[in-house]
């Protein structure tokens, strides 16, 4: 169900503490930490508590969380001193778009020129 923890979902795990993960912040809606197969110098994933299967499903079920989930990686920015040179945040929607892990997340990705169009 929607908004509820998956058993089978890799990053309800780490939410729950059952798989590791080199975690930057946490909030009571998000936790940021380091993606294991950076594109960048700087590549985190902030993702929600609560799973949903993308953005465009947790925005509309949870809109509070879904600005919680562009706040932190707002704030990973300028943790991680990217905001200066500049920074990408990026929402995969689907497995065309190269998601991978279908629970809902944003990827930060700076520490090097990110050009356009992306891919």
């Amino acid at each position: 169900m929607a908004g509820e923890p998956q058993a089978d979902c890799l990053f309800c795990k780490i939410v729950s503490g059952e798989v590791p993960a080199t975690v930057v912040r946490e909030t009571d809606t998000t936790v940021a930490f380091r993606d294991i197969n950076p594109q960048a110098p700087t590549h985190i994933l902030v993702i929600p508590k609560v799973h949903y299967p993308d953005a465009t499903s947790l925005a509309a079920a949870e809109p509070q969380v879904a600005a919680d989930v562009l706040r932190e990686a707002g704030a990973v920015a300028v943790d991680e001193k990217l905001v200066e040179t500049g920074y990408r945040v990026v929402f995969n929607t689907g497995s065309g778009a190269g998601q991978t892990v279908f629970h809902a997340h944003a990827h930060v990705l700076g520490g090097r020129g990110l050009n356009w169009p992306p891919g």
